[in-house]
Order: structure tokens, then C-alpha cells, then sequence
């Protein structure tokens, strides 16, 4: 009974917050939206490469879902490449992020949020800047 990997999560909310979501994933973070089954409530699934690893999904008649994150997740992480790109793309958009590189690695990351307030991670292998310090 093994578990083998990393499926994908999912977020749900109102179509409104949906389409932020899907908008902020594609056009802030990079993932590209795909494919998705015919489900008989309204959705996306955004995809990492041939993964679909964010599955966005319309909250049901009713149920009562927050525009603000509590509880106990903080973030989701992905892997990515070229940190001073990334840097560059999220202050063309305003986005506010912090960057902080793991100790004893040279792994930097970039932390900042969804429009729902979900917590998001960039991670850059071997791309730390020059002289960065951790403050974790």
C-alpha cells in the first residue's frame, strides 16, 4: 500500500473567486489551464506541465466557504527556474513577496499570496543571490 507521489489539491470557492484563482495561477504563477472531465459542478484544472496539480472547483449551493485562508494550511509550493524573472514578473504585477533562501542549501524561494489569500512558494534550485541570508 504505497503512496507514490503528489496528485494535486483543491481550492473551492464562488464562480467570481474561481475565476480570480484561475486568472492568478495562469497568469501570475505559470501553471496553464487544461483539460478537465465532465463533472457535473463547474470547474478548472490547471496544469504543471502534464500534471494537473490545482483543481479549482465551484462551491455548492449553500456551503458556506471564506475569502480568507484559516485553519492549518499555510502553502502550496512549486519548483520553478530563473528566480530574477520571477522577481521581475510579480513587481511588473504589484504582487508583494518576500524572498529567503533555505540554510545550508542554495535554494531560494519566493513566498506570497493568492486572492483568496492562500499561501504560495516558488522554489529556485542553486539560484540563491549572491550574500542572501536565511530567515527562516
Amino acid at each position: 500500500m504505497p503512496l507514490t507521489g503528489f496528485s494535486h489539491y483543491n481550492l473551492r470557492a464562488s464562480r467570481d473567486t474561481l475565476d480570480a484563482l484561475r486568472d492568478f495561477y495562469v497568469n501570475v504563477v505559470g501553471l496553464k489551464q487544461g483539460e478537465r472531465p465532465p463533472f457535473r459542478h463547474f470547474g478548472y484544472w490547471l496544469y504543471a506541465g502534464d500534471n494537473a496539480v490545482l483543481h479549482l472547483s465551484e462551491a455548492r449551493q449553500g456551503e458556506v466557504r471564506h475569502t480568507q485562508v484559516s485553519g492549518t494550511f499555510d502553502h502550496v509550493a512549486f519548483t520553478c527556474t530563473d528566480a530574477a524573472q520571477f522577481e521581475a514578473h510579480l513587481t511588473r504585477l504589484g504582487i508583494r513577496y518576500r524572498g529567503d533562501v533555505v540554510p545550508l542549501t542554495d535554494q531560494y524561494q519566493l513566498f506570497f499570496q493568492d486572492p483568496a489569500g492562500n499561501g504560495v512558494e516558488l522554489n529556485f534550485a542553486g539560484e540563491a543571490p549572491a550574500g542572501a541570508v536565511s530567515h527562516q
